[in-house]
């Protein structure tokens, strides 16, 4: 995958003549409009993506939600069943793959083994047409730009993993895209690694003036990387926003669980949610109709007794069914008149004795929960 290079000497994609012919109109960048409907087997994929010049768009879900499907069909690797797929206004449904104007980082980067870094990033540049010597002038560029200039001799198995990683990336970026997919492209990494490596993506991101597309399980990665988050499950868009809006009012269970959220659904009468599977909660907003209802681990406090004269509005009995590190503290999993998940400090919870199968009254104040339209 190289794509069209878009420079002065060479037409954007839709034929337009090329920035600088006489009488010549800037090329359009109306960025991504995409409806991919793909359907293999009994799975299908069928969710529309726009994104702007300049946007991060982070795709994110569960394992087999349909990312790297889509991801595969903006490359052009796999073909759509239906929809449409344009790019600056230029339609790319039946472009080849080489032709595209799209750089693709994979996850596992695959650099070509016997190049250096200097003639890995070269290569796209030289598919396109581009001299040797302004191929590699190019990629010297590039690789500069990511502090990769002492290492431009190397050929991948002596860089190590972040090196490769900004190598692969100066590839994708080195053919001028229109469009840049990243699929996973820190999943390789280790934790360590990774910090430095995402804070640097970010930075490059920033200065990247088309559309970038990012395919991530990992809801840190996409939190920091992107402008906007895409939720895919089961090949469907169940949610998108920015992280912001995402972390604040996440409308599925999967999602919940990546912001670290206990979530229910229920139906609000004033400050009272009745939830669909459970007991009532008390809200501080004041709501009616359907509505959901989350609150952190965090803000639920456990008791071994019932509290005496505790201003929370909503107590529950419950059993202890798990217990698991969650970084600083020590999550505790709970069933009974409600499921939640509880944090607390491993001084708390060696005084209470926590273990598989302990009773405990778990207790929320209405002032913590947060109810929002359903």
């Amino acid at each position: 995958m190289t794509g069209n290079d878009t420079s002065a000497d060479h037409a954007p994609p839709g034929g337009a003549p090329a920035p600088g012919t006489p009488g010549a109109a800037p090329a359009p960048r109306e960025g991504l409009d995409a409806r991919l409907i793909v359907e293999r087997g009994t799975f299908r994929l069928d969710i529309a993506l726009r994104a702007a010049p300049g946007e991060v768009v982070a795709l994110l879900g569960p394992n087999g939600a349909g990312k790297t499907t889509a991801l595969r069909a903006l490359a052009g690797l796999t073909p759509l069943t239906g929809g449409h797929l344009r790019l600056d206004g230029a339609e790319l449904d039946r472009t080849p793959p080489e032709s595209r104007p799209v750089g693709v980082v994979f996850q596992d980067y695959l650099l070509f083994p016997h190049l250096t870094a200097l003639d890995n990033v070269a290569f796209g540049p030289r598919c396109q047409g581009a001299s040797k010597t302004e191929a590699r002038a190019r990629a010297a560029g590039w690789l500069d730009r990511m502090g990769l200039t002492a290492h431009a001799g190397a050929k991948p198995r002596r860089l190590s993993g972040g090196q490769a990683q900004r190598v692969a990336l100066a590839r994708a970026l080195a053919t001028r895209p229109r469009l840049l997919l990243l699929d996973e492209p820190l999943a390789a990494l280790d934790a360590r690694t990774r910090l430095e490596v995402r804070a640097r993506l970010r930075h490059h991101l920033a200065d990247f003036e088309a559309v970038a597309v990012l395919v991530t399980h990992d809801p840190l990665d996409a939190m920091v990387l992107a402008d906007r988050l895409v939720v895919v499950e089961h090949g469907e868009v169940v949610q998108e926003g920015t992280p912001a809006e995402i972390a604040r009012r996440p409308r599925t269970d999967y999602v919940a669980r990546l912001v670290g959220l206990n979530l229910y659904k229920g139906h609000a009468e004033g400050h009272t949610v009745r939830l669909d599977a459970g007991p009532a909660l008390t809200t501080t907003e004041d709501l009616a109709g359907p509505v959901f209802v989350a609150f952190p681990p965090g803000a639920v406090t456990l008791h071994r007794e019932r509290p005496a004269g505790s201003s929370a509005r909503n107590l529950w009995r419950c059993s202890v069914t798990g217990l698991e590190t969650h970084g600083d503290q020590i999550r505790a999993a709970l069933t009974g008149e409600l499921s939640l998940a509880a944090d607390l400090t491993t001084v708390a919870a060696a005084e209470l004795d926590l273990h598989p199968g302990a009773e405990v009254w778990a207790a929320v104040k209405a002032a913590q929960t947060h109810a929002y339209p359903a």
